[in-house]
C-alpha cells in the first residue's frame, strides 16, 4: 500500500472518523448528523470546519487490539495504518494468529477485536461474541506456475483434497504427483474452504501450513502443489486455477458465480454500539465511502 494514498484516504474521512466517534454510534445516519452538526456549532462560533476536525481528531487517544486472522492481515494492517494517520493520538495494535485465536481473545476480552475469515459458530455466538462482516473474501485455489492444468470442477477439487484423485494425469495434467497444501486446524482460511466444500476433518493434507504466506510460498516452490489461500494475496509466483469456468474475480465473487467466497469478520464483545468511542470510531470509518475504497483496494469486496 503506497503512503501516499493511505494519508489520502486518511484525510478525506477524518471528519467522519471523528465525529462518528464523538457521538458514540455506529450507524452512517449518525456519521451525517454528526458532520453536519459540527458545521452548524463551527460556523456560530466562528471557526472554520477544518479547524473542528482537526480539534476533534485530537480528542480520540488511547488504544484498540485486533487479533486473528492470519489472511486478513493485508487488510487490518492498512486499516490501521490509515486510522493512526487520521488519529495521532490512537494506537492500533494487530496481532495474526488465526480466526480461532483471535475469537477466543475477543471472547475472553484480552482484545478488543476478533479478526475472523470465516462466519462466527453458534456456540460462539451464544457466549455474547457479535459478528460484524466488513468484507468478502474470495478464496484462491492456486498452484505451482508450471502447471498446465487450468480449470478444475467442484467435484474434482473435492477428490483432490479428499485424496480419491492422487495425480495431475487424471485431470488433463502432467503425470506427477499432486501435492496437496492447506492451512493448519484453527485457520479461518481451512475451516471456510473445508465447509464450503463439505469436506471438513476429510482432507489428506501433504502440508499443513500456519499462515497464508507460508502457502503461497510452498506452492510457488512445489512441482505438483495445489494450496488455497486469500484473494487478496494472489501473485505472479503461483498459478490461478478457474473453478467449473469462472476466475477468482471480485466481480465473479460478487455475483455468485465463483462458488468459493467468505466473509471478513471484525467481531466483537457486545455489539459495536456498546464498545468504546475508540472502537466505534474505526467501525464508522470501515461503513463509509472511505472505507469501502479501502476495502477494495486491498482486493477485497465491502461488505455493504
Amino acid at each position: 500500500m503506497k503512503k501516499n494514498y493511505m494519508k489520502s484516504l486518511a484525510l478525506t474521512g477524518l471528519a467522519i472518523l471523528a465525529m462518528g466517534a464523538l457521538a458514540g454510534c455506529g450507524s452512517k445516519t449518525t456519521e451525517t448528523t454528526a458532520s453536519d452538526s459540527t458545521t452548524a456549532a463551527s460556523s456560530e462560533s466562528g471557526t472554520t470546519a477544518g479547524e473542528a476536525t482537526t480539534a476533534a481528531a485530537a480528542d480520540l487517544k488511547g488504544s484498540i487490539s485486533m487479533v486473528g486472522s492470519t489472511s486478513m492481515e493485508k487488510f487490518a494492517t492498512a486499516l490501521s495504518e490509515v486510522f493512526m494517520e487520521a488519529n495521532p493520538g490512537v494506537t492500533v495494535q494487530a496481532e495474526f494468529v488465526g480466526s480461532g485465536a483471535g475469537i477466543e481473545a475477543v471472547g475472553s476480552g484480552s482484545a478488543d477485536i476478533g479478526n475472523s475469515s470465516r462466519n462466527l459458530k453458534d456456540e460462539e455466538k451464544a457466549k455474547g461474541i457479535a459478528e460484524n462482516i466488513v468484507a468478502i473474501d474470495g478464496i484462491a485455489v492456486v498452484t505451482d506456475p508450471a502447471n498446465t492444468v487450468g480449470d478444475l470442477t467442484k467435484d474434482q477439487l473435492i477428490n483432490i483434497y479428499n485424496g480419491t484423485t492422487t495425480s495431475w494425469k487424471d485431470l488433463g495434467g502432467a503425470d506427477q504427483p499432486i501435492v496437496v497444501i492447506g492451512r493448519e486446524a484453527g485457520s479461518g482460511t481451512r475451516s471456510a474452504f473445508e465447509e464450503l466444500l463439505e469436506l471438513e476433518d476429510a482432507c489428506k493434507y501433504s502440508n499443513e501450513l500456519d499462515s497464508t504466506g507460508a502457502v503461497m510460498a510452498k506452492v510457488a516452490s512445489t512441482p505438483g502443489s495445489i494450496g488455497y489461500v486469500s484473494l487478496d494475496v494472489l501473485d505472479d509466483t503461483v498459478k490461478t486455477i478457474s473453478l467449473e469456468g469462472t476466475e477468482p474475480t471480485p466481480e465473479n465473487i460478487k455475483a455468485g458465480s465463483y462458488f468459493l467466497s467468505r466473509p471478513f469478520v471484525m467481531a466483537t464483545k457486545g455489539e459495536v454500539s456498546e464498545q468504546s468511542d475508540l472502537v466505534k470510531a474505526l467501525f464508522d470509518y470501515i461503513y463509509s465511502d472511505e472505507g469501502k475504497e479501502l476495502v477494495k483496494s486491498v482486493g477485497l469486496i465491502p461488505a455493504n
